[in-house]
């Protein structure tokens, strides 16, 4: 990403999320973007990382983990924020799923994420602990690699240093 893109993106998303996003990029760089323009304006951006989760007893597998969804707010409801997921939908489809922790759930479920109804778990060190936090929700999304998925077994998350989820 172009330095110009990297600080539209901190300003649009320092803005939405009313904090210095500077400092969560620069937490994880190996990030992917899709960023949408209207007459060379940022106004809708989303990315995703890969992200280490587990469901069930089963084996570790790479979930293309998505943050940082954000529209300016002159530009809601006309469409860029679902624009931009749907494109991201077609990009992560080597993954074996997609997963975000939403703020408004209801955005994302009508454009085929899934709620994740099982205990929610996160590993640090070896040690896995359940999310104490009865307000934390995942939603995945289903790739072409995702195969059965039991939406109830646990779903854990390796632990990062600024959120769990």
């Amino acid at each position: 990403m172009a330095q110009a893109q990297r600080e539209e993106v901190i300003a649009l998303c320092s803005n939405i999320f009313d904090l210095d996003y500077r400092y969560l990029l620069d937490l994880c760089p190996d990030r992917v973007h899709v960023l949408g323009y209207v007459q060379g304006r940022l106004v809708s951006h989303a990315l995703w990382l890969d992200r280490r989760m587990r469901v069930g007893g089963g084996p570790w597998q790479i979930a293309a983990y998505v943050e940082g969804v954000a529209t300016h707010p002159d530009y809601e409801g006309r469409g860029y924020g679902s624009a931009v997921m749907r494109r991201l939908a077609q990009e992560i489809g080597r993954y074996a799923f997609g997963a975000l922790s939403p703020a408004v759930p209801e955005w994302y479920e009508r454009l085929g994420w899934v709620r994740w109804q099982g205990p929610l778990l996160i590993e640090r060190d070896s040690v896995v602990e359940v999310t104490t936090d009865p307000e934390e929700m995942v939603l995945i999304y289903r790739t072409p690699r995702t195969g059965a998925l039991d939406l109830t077994a646990t779903l854990t998350g390796e632990w990062r240093p600024f959120e769990p989820w």
